[in-house]
């Protein structure tokens, strides 16, 4: 999740934990907890220029279960051994710290980009994707109650606005699972319809709500593309088809840039050949055509590729100028459908076997 964020559920899970009359100190605390794992941007920059180790060492050791409760006991032993208000209510105190780290990476893992949350075990990162990585309906009430335990700091009144701002911030969070329970059935029938039941797919809310979703299904050739609507759509889900260069990704699925990426975005990757770079851009941040996080990982080399240092790209998108666009979706379902012919028919081709094996891995 974004900075803000983090710095208010840090500060609130400290605040409602810490004694009453540590409120102010415990706000600061938290806040100053929450923020802490990100910061392993900066040594992570100072080790590497390489852009896809940048990308996929970040949530990784500063966000996993298995190392922050450590980093947290050593904080509180180090803060009990000054005296002060840890070592008046050393308890109190001891979850407070721990809570406030160890809800930031269980925050993250909410949002598609994904967290390392057992690093150093192998396994693949969590992306639960029910929240965009900023959502003012999580945030806002978390908010308001550190502003108001701030102002009211030991008063009994402060303690219930910090319960009623984690309650509702987490009742949201519920929300948007049930709300992509739905949006994954009707993926599943929508998808099953093109004889892509078993394909890998995911799906993610829009940029600051949890009512209108993306959804990505992988195909032999490329991928499909849909966006459901909680609010306004009824009929079924509708898919868009694109090209990806699956033939060059095989070429050069060995590099290990390419297989750090496939075990990171657990292989949502569109491949493309661009100023005779092959590009990969990670599916799960952005939309056709703009994605958030695209790499060069090889040059055209007469009939193949050659492997070079990855570089990541950015080129003019579109994105921004779509929020308005993407506010109307959310209240009104298109007048006219894409062609789901077209879909059917570009992915007909394609023999069905190989459409059931184009995913066994969710």
């Amino acid at each position: 999740m974004d900075s803000l964020t983090q710095i208010v559920l840090g500060a609130a899970v400290a605040a409602v934990i810490a004694p009453p009359q540590h409120r102010r100190a415990a706000l600061l605390a938290g806040a100053a907890l929450g923020t802490l794992p990100d910061l392993d941007v900066l040594p992570v920059n100072l080790i590497t220029d390489d852009p896809v180790a940048r990308m996929t060492w970040h949530r990784g050791v500063s966000h996993s279960l298995l190392v922050l409760p450590f980093v947290a006991w050593a904080v509180w032993a180090w803060c009990r051994s000054r005296g002060g208000r840890v070592a008046q209510a050393p308890r109190r105190w001891f979850w407070a710290i721990q809570l406030a780290l160890l809800t930031h990476p269980l925050l993250d893992a909410f949002t598609v980009y994904g967290t390392q949350l057992l690093w150093p075990l192998p396994f693949r990162p969590a992306m639960w994707s029910s929240v965009f990585i900023i959502d003012p309906l999580y945030t806002i009430w978390l908010l308001f109650g550190c502003a108001a335990a701030w102002f009211a700091r030991a008063r009994p009144w402060a303690q219930k606005a910090l319960v009623l701002a984690l309650a509702l911030s987490t009742s949201y969070l519920g929300l948007s699972l049930l709300a992509k329970a739905k949006i994954e059935r009707d993926a599943e029938a929508a998808l099953a319809e093109l004889n892509l039941a078993d394909a890998p797919r995911f799906s993610v809310p829009m940029p600051f709500n949890i009512l209108l979703w993306r959804v990505v299904a992988m195909t032999p050739d490329g991928f499909v593309e849909g966006e459901r609507s909680l609010a306004a759509d009824r009929g079924p889900m509708r898919f868009r088809a694109y090209r990806s260069d699956v033939r060059a990704l095989a070429q050069v699925f060995d590099y290990p840039s390419v297989q750090r990426l496939h075990w990171f975005n657990r292989g949502f990757m569109k491949a493309e050949a661009r100023d005779g770079a092959l590009v990969l851009s990670d599916l799960r941040m952005g939309a056709e055509p703009d994605y958030s996080f695209r790499f060069a990982v090889a040059e055209r080399d007469g009939e193949g590729w050659r492997e070079i240092p990855p570089r990541q790209l950015q080129w003019p998108w579109q994105a921004g100028r779509r929020l308005g666009a993407m506010w109307r979706r959310i209240w009104h379902e298109p007048a006219e459908a894409p062609a789901r012919e077209a879909v059917a028919a570009d992915l007909s081709r394609v023999p069905a076997g190989a459409r059931a094996g184009a995913g066994a891995q969710r």
